[in-house]
């Protein structure tokens, strides 16, 4: 995590918190200033603790209070407001006998905070999120460590419960890394497509894919893999708004998730297209060239001579797509005049 502190009151606790410091050198501690020993790593403060946590609260991805469980609820409740912003809250009691995962614990990483915290300490780890204590499957962090999306999250409650419940959930992937889960339940079972999904008797559903799904919204979770390359060729003066409607237009025709997106690539120029580089900070996406020998080497289904005239290879857009995902060609090459086009392969996994 980028920030954490911990937050210490009592003599003992201090005592913790300086030794988290030696084993997480970037964590910050902080305790009373009335308890102030220039031999430790410590921030001291002089304002209320009551006051302190919040600032904390507000500033971390991480805090971690090393005094009781019901002082350290009270203090923060009227600053909760849901599990995608609320930072990762654990408490340690005063002996570090427990590490309680208080708030945070799936999405928020504080579930595999406090297992780390309680090996190193070597005390007892303290979880109770049901998917946790019943070894099965988080459905809100299914593919987190391969940067995949929910397209949907008001239905992951509901299939969690289902989950957690050991009723029937069906599993259909088309994209994306395949080994996402350590050992599957017995309550989960994987289809080979959508329609041997909806013959099944699952009574939820998890999808895996980069494909527009209207109908089964209500009973699954869709998660987005970043799983599309988007070739582009263009001009020095292409826009980034020629460019973002041209890849808007081939999204919705072609049924694509933008949320799997994975880069935008195009040919190296003598100068990159402002247009290009604009619209990567825009979307939040990685914009990578590709060198034209290289380019000229790749097979591409629909080549053109007058782009290889003025660009030296025949194709930029289906080449540089296929180029960096090393897979197929889902999108041929569609032009829009007068200097754009777009080609979209898919990854290889």
């Amino acid at each position: 995590m980028e920030k954490v502190s911990v937050l210490a009151i009592t003599k003992n606790g201090i005592k913790i918190g300086h030794s988290l410091k030696e084993i997480f050198p970037n964590w910050e501690i902080y305790a009373p200033e009335k308890f102030s020993n220039e031999e430790m790593k410590i921030k001291w403060y002089s304002e209320p603790t009551s006051k302190k946590i919040v600032e904390l609260f507000q500033k971390n991805n991480a805090l971690i209070c090393i005094f009781s469980l019901g002082a350290v609820i009270r203090l923060i409740s009227p600053y909760l407001k849901d599990k995608k912003t609320d930072p990762a809250i654990i408490v340690i009691d005063d002996k570090s006998n427990f590490v309680i995962s208080v708030l945070s614990g799936h999405i928020g990483g504080a579930n595999q905070l406090t297992n780390e915290i309680a090996e190193k300490l070597k005390a007892i780890s303290v979880i109770t999120t049901a998917a946790d204590v019943n070894n099965t499957i988080s459905v809100d962090l299914i593919g987190k460590e391969f940067d995949w999306k929910i397209d949907d999250d008001s239905s992951v409650t509901k299939i969690s419960a289902d989950m957690v419940n050991e009723e029937p959930i069906g599993v259909f992937q088309e994209t994306g890394e395949k080994k996402w889960f350590k050992e599957k339940p017995k309550n989960v079972s994987l289809y080979n497509s959508l329609e041997e999904l909806m013959k099944s008797n699952s009574k939820s559903y998890l999808i895996i894919t980069d494909k527009i799904i209207d109908d089964l919204k209500k009973e699954s979770v869709i998660y987005r893999p970043p799983s599309l390359i988007i070739g582009i060729g263009l001009h020095w003066d292409t826009t980034k708004e020629g460019i973002k409607e041209g890849i808007e237009d081939c999204m919705k025709k072609f049924n694509l998730s933008p949320k799997s997106i994975a880069k935008l690539v195009s040919i190296k120029k003598p100068q990159d297209v402002q247009g290009l580089i604009d619209l990567g900070i825009e979307m939040n996406i990685p914009v990578e060239y590709v060198n034209r020998e290289d380019l000229a080497e790749i097979n591409a289904p629909n080549p053109s001579e007058t782009v290889k005239k003025f660009e030296g290879t025949a194709s930029v857009s289906e080449a540089a797509a296929i180029k960096i995902s090393k897979g197929e060609l889902i999108v041929e090459k569609q032009k829009f005049p007068p200097n754009l086009t777009i080609a979209i392969a898919r990854i290889m996994n």
